[in-house]
């Protein structure tokens, strides 16, 4: 247990605390180092940080994160809107952008299938996905999930959702190791999984 001298710098260190993967320690040596900055930087990154948390939206089509009502991918006419990445958050979009392997779509459910967690079908946007591909103009989903039990579980579900419609269904190939995210996942290793990537029906076999 900490022993503060001041009230403001423990109310501070328990609010930086509370954030994944910082504990009190790191969350002192933070709001010490704030402590030393010019109050501007202070300032800067409370509004910044409030700016984000009051201002962000979601894209109407994909549901990532966006500042924007349709997202700067959806918007772009080069992405090929026939061909849709599944994924479970934005870090996903983000670390499959930076292999610049993707011309397509995403669609960002928010998480993954977890009855552990309490996070179930209609906790995603499963349903719009669907919705997407009933209206034909998808010609391709890609599964790219981690390949864990709760992202094997999604992609399954999913699967159940859309195999009796016309749609192609792939996943990408095992470059990405079991147990895997996909966040973590090297570029040139995430850029050939989605290149090499197989009939879905294929991974439910193996």
């Amino acid at each position: 247990m900490m022993n503060f001298s001041s009230k403001l710098l423990e109310n501070a260190v328990n609010e930086v605390s509370q954030l994944p993967g910082i504990g009190k320690r790191t969350a002192l040596r933070l709001v010490l180092h704030l402590l030393k900055q010019p109050k501007d930087q202070t300032t800067y990154l409370a509004t910044a940080l409030q700016a984000f948390r009051n201002d962000i939206k979601t894209c109407k089509s994909c549901h990532n994160i966006s500042d924007i009502e349709l997202c700067e991918i959806c918007s772009n006419p080069r992405r090929d809107p026939e061909i849709i990445c599944v994924v479970e958050d934005i870090r996903d979009v983000m670390a499959i952008e930076n292999t610049a392997q993707f011309k397509g779509l995403y669609h960002v459910l928010g998480g993954k299938i977890s009855p552990m967690e309490g996070v179930g079908p209609h906790n995603l946007t499963i349903e719009s996905l669907v919705d997407k591909v009933k209206k034909g103009e998808v010609k391709e989903i890609i599964f790219a999930l981690s390949s864990t039990m709760e992202g094997d579980t999604t992609n399954f579900y999913i699967y159940r959702q859309l195999q009796d419609l016309d749609v192609n269904l792939t996943t990408i190939a095992r470059g990405i190791s079991v147990g895997d995210e996909i966040e973590y996942a090297d570029e040139v290793t995430l850029g050939r999984s989605i290149i090499n990537r197989v009939p879905f029906e294929s991974s439910l076999k193996g």
